[in-house]
């Protein structure tokens, strides 16, 4: 799949200082001039303000990823203190981004995916009603599932003894976000309202995109895993682009798309990775699949690839085999398994 030697240190070295301080600016002036389109009484400047809101949510949690790769900064201090502030504005802030980012890692080197608990059997203990209303709002495409984990997540060191040491720090997040959050609603109770759905729009863009990145096998938090070698990473990874005619597009994800180059050289900042994908490929190779092509998959499976399992994006011949392509749930570098 790769197209020769590259000069590694041209894509990981070289850094672009405009393009760190404009992706950090815009999205948080987007984050905060999105909130304040809230609060104004028309209707058009709220839908806008919806967009920025989302769009700068999900800015926030891609550059929380490159942050996790100390990619942007020389400084593993600076990426840090980046990171934690990216993770408070997407939400992501209730797990310790170390441990994020410790997981994330381990996912490139082990190249598998982990999860702390079966979601299909804590759903399948559930009451009948809870879990039926559960998926119909995933059928919905309410992020049902999502919430789910993301409350489990933050509760989670209240069960979990190798997380104690994070109660009174979560106690205190929630309450000052609690708080915040409160306030915004006493001001605008439409303004609170908007913000959720903006909140729902990144979750399901990020779904989206994971859901179609690898066919890995899922492992427990600290079990034995498998060795598996750059072969298997590279044939069990998507680059699930926007669009491979207007790259530019992809800039709208911070260039998340393009993750067999990023799993080639995952420290390479977001800004370098189209650059470094042209270097490593074609664009013709089998694990190319733009996000429209996948707009189908998503909504057909929305429901069984809970008990399908991801399927396989690639058939025994090597061809693109679509039909078989589920997706994966809830794999997200945000949240800590619980």
């Amino acid at each position: 799949m790769t197209t020769g030697t590259i000069e590694i240190n041209h894509y990981l070295h070289q850094k672009k200082p405009l393009w760190n301080v404009l992706s950090i600016l815009y999205t948080l002036v987007s984050y905060v001039g999105g909130i304040g389109l809230l609060l104004l009484p028309s209707g058009w400047l709220n839908a806008l303000g919806v967009v920025f809101l989302t769009h700068s949510l999900l800015c926030s949690a891609y550059l929380a990823h490159d942050f996790m790769h100390s990619a942007l900064f020389e400084s593993k201090a600076w990426n840090v203190a980046f990171g934690n502030l990216m993770l408070w504005l997407n939400g992501g802030c209730y797990a310790r981004f170390e441990d994020l980012a410790r997981l994330h890692i381990a996912h490139h080197v082990n190249r598998v995916d982990f999860c702390r608990f079966d979601l299909m059997t804590f759903l399948n203990a559930m009451p009948a009603p809870m879990r039926s209303l559960l998926l119909a709002l995933e059928w919905l495409y309410f992020p049902s599932l999502a919430f789910l984990l993301r409350i489990r997540s933050i509760f989670a060191p209240f069960w979990e003894p190798d997380r104690r040491d994070e109660r009174l720090r979560n106690v205190l997040i929630l309450l000052v976000r609690g708080g915040l959050f409160a306030l915004l609603g006493i001001v605008s109770p439409k303004a609170l309202l908007l913000y959720f759905l903006s909140y729902i729009g990144m979750l399901t863009v990020l779904r989206f995109v994971d859901a179609f990145q690898h066919t890995y096998e899922v492992f427990p938090v600290g079990s034995a895993l498998p060795k598996r070698d750059r072969a298997h990473e590279q044939a069990n990874t998507f680059s699930n682009v926007v669009s491979l005619r207007y790259w530019w597009l992809n800039l709208l994800l911070l260039n998340f798309g393009y993750h067999n180059a990023h799993h080639e050289l995952m420290k390479c900042p977001w800004y370098n990775l189209h650059d470094l994908d042209r270097a490593l490929f074609k664009g013709d190779e089998v694990q190319y699949i733009t996000l429209p092509e996948l707009l189908g998959n998503y909504h057909r499976y929305r429901i069984s690839r809970l008990y399908s399992g991801q399927g396989r994006g690639i058939d025994e011949q090597g061809n693109r085999s679509l039909e078989s392509f589920y997706g994966a749930i809830e794999v997200s570098f945000l949240v800590l398994p619980a």
